[in-house]
């Protein structure tokens, strides 16, 4: 709060596809997509339509003894897509990591077997910073703090590429970082409930991407072991690594998938987790106590759930993936002289997604890049050294040489 009073946050007024406009019209390029939620762009008219539309029906009911339309076609086409039979909606991200932990430890005892009951993630991932997903999370900033509140977990070797060794490739990497899990695995997977990891990108690690082939093996080894594994979508899925799911690429299908940011667009809160038949059969009986009892008073709210529905219809309708591949090329060659720029290290694309780090950065450069940014029209919040953009799929060409050409001045200026 004390940072607040020498920078004040950016009143914003209304917004417009890629923008965001302050109360006196200035602009702003939103090229983080308002902490990677917006995917169409700010006021798009076909969600802003499926909303109203809902206002005029039932705002909400509680999931509990009622259902309503949006919900069960969500479900359902949630299901299709991703390959996972049942569906189980919180309020945010993090909602989404507790509801796959805990059902995930709660598969296990109704399975017999309460001792498997531990969690493994990836060393920098990030989970979200309720309790349980701060168990799981590895940033020290986060975590220290509650580290007296939080339970015991083990963290694996990241797969993130800029740590291979000279001269390894990152699919080599990748092994080696899944040898390493096979070995944890090999002594503790009794013990074990579930791996929990961020496909291909882990973000809140500086944007680290990684070869698909580590979810290959992890698919692998977790079913070796009896260990299930949880993809964190929340950040990666609905199109941002090129596919519609990161999973997708490593050609696997996880035990659970977290959903939620991009999943209504940027619009209202929801998050999602899928699971199999096998998880939910688990579940399935007379006793009150076997049943997963956790509830959320806003569970598959109908406008979140119309909104959802909007995005899936645009995907479909728009062939998005499809275009944002075309995109996502010529996008990175209007950044190809950010990539050139001397203090720029690790320049890295995958999908919708563009990151770098700046060889030079001193204590404070996060804070003084997005200031300088905004000096420029452009909103962007590096994650220390890493300076990334991971804009709406509506920005044009135009609005993406706006924003190479602010990044330029920012790192022309050596202050920063």
């Amino acid at each position: 709060m004390k940072q607040l009073e020498a920078a004040p946050p950016m009143a914003i007024a209304r917004g417009e596809g890629a923008w965001l406009i302050d109360p006196d019209g200035r602009r702003y390029l939103d090229a983080i997509s308002s902490w990677w939620v917006n995917l169409f762009g700010h006021c798009n008219p076909r969600i802003n339509a499926a909303i109203t539309d809902q206002l005029g029906r039932i705002e909400h009911v509680m999931l509990a003894g009622a259902t309503h339309a949006p919900v069960v076609e969500l479900s359902e086409r949630l299901a299709k897509l991703t390959g996972l039979g049942h569906a189980f909606y919180g309020s945010d991200g993090a909602s989404a990591t507790e509801i796959a932990l805990k059902m995930s430890a709660h598969y296990w005892r109704n399975s017999g077997r309460p001792e498997k009951n531990g969690f493994i993630s990836l060393k920098n991932g990030y989970h979200g910073e309720t309790v349980g997903a701060l168990s799981v999370t590895d940033i020290p900033l986060f975590k220290s703090t509650y580290a007296p509140l939080l339970r015991h977990t083990v963290q694996v070797p990241t797969p993130d590429a800029r740590l291979a060794g000279q001269g390894e490739s990152a699919e080599a990497y990748a092994l080696r970082c899944a040898d390493a899990l096979e070995a944890h695995l090999a002594e503790h997977a009794a013990a074990t409930a579930a791996f929990i990891v961020e496909p291909l990108v882990q973000g809140a690690a500086g944007m680290a991407m990684y070869h698909p082939t580590y979810l290959s093996r992890a698919r692998e080894l977790c079913d070796r072991y009896q260990v299930h594994l949880i993809a964190d979508e929340i950040a990666v899925g609905f199109g941002r690594t090129g596919t519609l799911f990161a999973c997708e690429q490593a050609a696997i299908r996880p035990d659970f998938i977290c959903l939620s940011k991009g999943i209504t667009g940027g619009y209202l809160p929801l998050s999602a987790v899928l699971t199999t038949d096998d998880v939910y059969a688990a579940f399935y009986g007379d006793a009150t106590a076997r049943g997963f009892l956790h509830s959320h008073s806003y569970t598959g709210n109908p406008l979140a759930c119309r909104a959802a529905l909007a995005v899936l219809d645009i995907f479909e309708h728009d062939r998005v993936i499809v275009a944002n591949r075309a995109r996502a090329r010529e996008f990175t060659g209007i950044l190809a002289e950010v990539a050139a720029h001397p203090r720029v290290r690790h320049f890295r694309h995958l999908g919708m997604i563009w990151a770098f780090d700046v060889a030079d950065a001193t204590p404070g450069f996060s804070a003084r890049f997005h200031q300088a940014a905004l000096t420029q029209g452009v909103f962007m919040r590096p994650i220390g050294n890493t300076v990334y953009a991971m804009p709406p799929y509506v920005t044009s060409a135009d609005e993406m040489r706006g924003l190479a050409g602010a990044i330029q001045a920012c790192l022309a200026d050596p202050a920063i």
